[in-house]
């Protein structure tokens, strides 16, 4: 009898063990104020970001937690769940009502080079979309003789194009 009762011992100490290594795999963060529950393999995705030195054990971070024991950051959350989805995703995913420039600057406090790269893109790529859209043509139709047309381009500033 004594046999089954160090087996069973033995299983629900293998029991808990696996429900630990579980447990520990799912990390709560509390960003300014909002909690996010991920992993510690969707955080490790870059290991020279701030979140992955962040959830090492051995990790060079002291970093305080809330009383659910969920790593404290005192950054804006609006801005997190993007970079979460990044690490998420591979892909930049988030509302379209949230300024680039407040992403770009969390993925530069993170640490997180790949994001870094993909928002400053879509910042050049919204600027130069904004810059066509405000370009305009102006048509005036003159009439004139050759001398005083020669004379009116010649006095005319940079930037102006022609069509006949």
């Amino acid at each position: 009898m004594a046999d089954t009762n160090s087996n069973s011992t033995r299983s629900v100490s293998t029991q808990n063990s696996l429900e630990n290594n579980r447990k520990s795999e799912w990390i709560k963060l509390n960003v300014g104020g909002t909690t996010f529950m991920t992993t510690r393999t969707t955080l490790s995705k870059d290991r020279k970001s701030f979140l992955y030195r962040l959830i090492q054990d051995e990790g060079d971070l002291n970093t305080d937690r809330d009383e659910n024991g969920a790593y404290l950051i005192d950054r804006d959350a609006a801005y997190f769940g993007p970079v979460l989805n990044y690490l998420r995703h591979g892909k930049l995913v988030y509302n379209k009502d949230l300024p680039e420039e407040g992403i770009l600057e969390e993925a530069e406090f993170y640490n997180i080079p790949n994001l870094i790269v993909l928002v400053r893109d879509k910042i050049r790529e919204r600027d130069a979309k904004q810059n066509q859209t405000y370009m305009k043509n102006v048509y005036r139709v003159l009439q004139c003789s050759e001398e005083e047309l020669t004379q009116m381009v010649s006095t005319m500033s940079d930037g102006w194009k022609f069509e006949q």
